[in-house]
């Protein structure tokens, strides 16, 4: 009678050790799946990858150049230009006036712009700039739509909210941005300058695998707001989970950022439309909820994603960008996948 509870114990232990096991086995799968779609990409992959949870590293790589010329190897702490994934610190700086008591998100911008002319200076409003539901195509131009009847995607509302973002602080856009970045301890972050560049890498355009240098930035003093600063992929995982968990804005009004009344569509984010918020997208119709953005320009590449039930974070840098639109974030879009059907997301911390 003992020798066959001792087996059955032995078989129930063995079982469950298998079991552990198995699940950490799986649990490493995704890391060998990126791996091999890194190694493996064509079009090239030529960045960073990075994956942490509360703070925690869990998968790092780098691979590729950061200058082709000189074969400097590109590293993980090496900083690129994160593009229009700077929109989403822009609309902090404008919440962040917001907590003041300076900004009304529904006044006409005319009151934060008083050298506007232009008539419809009146009618748009800071939330609409926020969400892209404003109509401006440019300022010299007709509205394309009336304001808050539609979306239309595009850098130059979120200049303009870099500028009321300084004219409410009385100070310039990247000042306001270097200070947030001191205060946060992102250290390698910074509003783009070209005289602090010294790790910045060589942004480069990508036709059949044939690299061209970007020698001239797109990037003007004003453009910050929406496409003006340089990060590294750790110093954007310490941007999620402050911003993503109350350290940087009251609760209140981080839910101003991620409530959305409009909907839009992204290849990186699927075929659907999906709600966008104040610079940022919010997939919460998802069997796995997530926020995210990504940057596009310079010959720079950038995706950052933050999965708030399970506080991971998702940031991958590229300093090359395809010739062909249908080639844009072709490796972001395939370790995305990777990361969303793997057991990480959905297993307890």
């Amino acid at each position: 009678m003992n020798s066959f509870f001792k087996l059955s114990s032995f078989l129930f232990l063995l079982i469950i050790l298998s079991s552990g096991h198995s699940t950490a086995q799986k649990k490493e799968d995704y890391k060998k799946s990126i791996d091999s779609l890194i190694q493996n990409a064509d079009p090239l992959f030529n960045g960073v990858v990075l994956i942490s949870q509360k703070g925690k590293t869990l998968y790092s790589k780098a691979k590729g150049y950061s200058d082709f010329d000189s074969k400097k190897v590109i590293k993980p702490e090496s900083q690129f230009e994160i593009m229009s994934n700077s929109k989403q610190i822009t609309a902090v700086l404008i919440l962040l006036e917001v907590e003041k008591g300076k900004i009304d998100l529904q006044s006409p911008i005319k009151k934060y712009l008083p050298h506007l002319k232009q008539t419809w200076a009146d009618s748009v409003t800071v939330h609409q700039l926020l969400n892209h539901t404003h109509g401006i195509v440019d300022l010299e131009k007709p509205l394309i739509f009336k304001p808050g009847t539609d979306f239309k995607y595009g850098n130059l509302s979120f200049n303009l909210l870099g500028e009321i973002a300084a004219f409410s602080a009385q100070k310039k856009v990247s000042a306001l941005q270097n200070e947030l970045f001191q205060k946060l301890e992102m250290k390698n972050t910074f509003s783009f300058d070209k005289s602090k560049t010294p790790n910045l890498v060589s942004g480069y355009f990508n036709e059949n695998n044939v690299l061209e240098k970007v020698t001239q930035s797109q990037i003007t003093p004003q453009s910050l707001g929406a496409d003006g600063v340089v990060s590294t992929a750790s110093d954007l995982v310490i941007w999620n989970n402050k911003l993503h968990n109350g350290k940087i804005l009251k609760p209140e009004t981080y839910q101003l950022m991620i409530k959305y009344n409009v909907l839009s569509q992204h290849n990186v984010f699927g075929k659907d439309k999906k709600g966008y918020g104040y610079g940022i997208r919010v997939m919460d119709n998802e069997p796995i909820k997530y926020l995210g953005h990504t940057g596009l320009g310079d010959g720079f590449s950038s995706l950052n994603l933050y999965f708030p039930d399970s506080g991971i974070s998702l940031i991958i840098l590229e300093n090359q960008m395809n010739a062909k639109s249908d080639l844009f974030y072709a490796s972001e879009i395939k370790i995305k996948d990777v990361l969303m059907k793997s057991r990480l997301l959905t297993s307890k911390p």
